[in-house]
């Protein structure tokens, strides 16, 4: 049976430069960073020669750069360590209704300690509303999280407009880019991020690593106690293997990115030409969110009259992985609360789901997925 994996934003194939080099770590690079041996002071050379790629990449200094173990752990990071760094800054903080789930979950744990959440919405396009941003901006608003592009339907949110209203309020700002890492070059100083998360698997790295950036002028408060690893940030033995893949993937998409953009790019358009008129001329098809600016390797559509629980098992028994919506999610029979906060009406929640292209991504793949898509419906 030929497969035909659809699913990149819930994760990505390790690239083989990254596998290579990873492998050859794992003979080679074994001594604990914090060993002051030669094998010891050797994998604390890959620690810090990746630490150097990374910031080398976001054009920002090394120090300002944190090994973690992923996206939920670095928004936890970022979120509850300012904060607990910095009671002074006051107990209200704003985000989004479309945040992932990892943010969302994290501020109502916030809530139930005593801070004022404020909860953003967003535009039928799925949009962050600024101007309700601005206006919900109180005198004790110590921290904002928005998201830079949506697990969920791709689109991309006004970052840099966000970042330098709030330079201007002297507000901390923190933006999950786990989706949006490689997808275009991000320089988080020239776009007034205060801090950022990255997750590893989203751009051909291993799963199990990440970083956040944190401006250096800012202290955090540690969510791992323990030694003094990432310069007393995050303790624990460091991922030594996982930080070289970081380095690797994150280097490898920076050089290949013009490339990957344009391929997923043609594919992208490819695909929602083929939904419309082919799948179209059977069921009414929209794309949710096409009228906003969105990364080239998410399509999330609504297909009428169509039953998604049913029809992601019938597509994968002929072999093609999609998603209804964030990996993080599934299981769930709820519906998506991101195209809910974007007012999809309920027939639209429960026939919409989510096609997530990658840079190996073929024409043939494509057409392999209409043909099967339009049989099975």
């Amino acid at each position: 049976m030929k497969l035909v994996y659809l699913d990149n934003a819930a994760t990505t194939k390790m690239s083989k430069r990254v596998i290579e080099e990873m492998t050859e770590s794992f003979e080679e690079i074994y001594g604990n960073p914090s060993s002051t041996h030669t094998l010891g002071q050797k994998a604390k050379a890959v620690v810090e020669n990746a630490r150097h790629i990374v910031a080398k990449n976001l054009k920002v200094e090394a120090k300002e750069i944190v090994f973690t173990s992923g996206g939920a752990e670095g928004n936890n990071l970022v979120i509850k360590g300012f904060l607990k760094q910095n009671k002074d800054k006051g107990k209200h903080i704003i985000t989004t209704k479309i945040e992932h789930s990892t943010v969302l979950k994290t501020f109502e744990s916030l809530e139930k300690q005593g801070y004022d959440v404020t909860y953003i919405d967003v535009t039928k396009d799925g949009i962050i509303d600024v101007e309700k941003l601005k206006k919900a901006v109180r005198k004790d608003t110590a921290l904002v999280s928005v998201m830079f592009v949506n697990n969920e339907t791709g689109v991309i949110q006004p970052i840099k407009e966000i970042g330098e209203f709030l330079k201007e309020k002297e507000i901390f700002f923190h933006t999950d880019a786990v989706q949006a890492i490689g997808k275009f070059e991000i320089y988080p100083k020239e776009l007034r991020i205060d801090a950022l998360t990255v997750s590893s698997h989203k751009f051909y790295g291993p799963k199990g690593t990440g970083f956040v950036f944190i401006d250096k002028k800012y202290n955090i408060e540690k969510e791992i106690f323990g030694g003094s690893q990432e310069r007393n940030r995050r303790a624990g033995t460091e991922n030594v293997n996982g930080i070289l893949g970081t380095g690797v993937a994150l280097e490898e998409v920076y050089e290949k990115m013009e490339v990957i953009f344009e391929h997923e790019k043609k594919i992208q358009e490819y695909l929602e030409e083929k939904l419309k008129n082919e799948i179209g001329r059977i069921q009414k098809v929209e794309i949710n969110g096409e009228n906003s600016r969105r990364v080239k390797n998410i399509t999330n559509v609504f297909i009428e009259n169509t039953d998604i629980q049913m029809l992601l098992v019938a597509l994968d028994m002929r072999g093609i992985c999609v998603s209804g919506g964030s990996a993080c999610m599934s299981g769930s029979l709820e519906n998506s609360y991101v195209l809910e906060a974007m007012g999809l009406n309920d027939e639209r929640l429960k026939s919409s789901f989510r096609i997530s292209i990658g840079k190996d991504t073929t024409i043939e793949e494509i057409d392999y997925f209409i043909e099967n898509l339009k049989e099975i419906i």
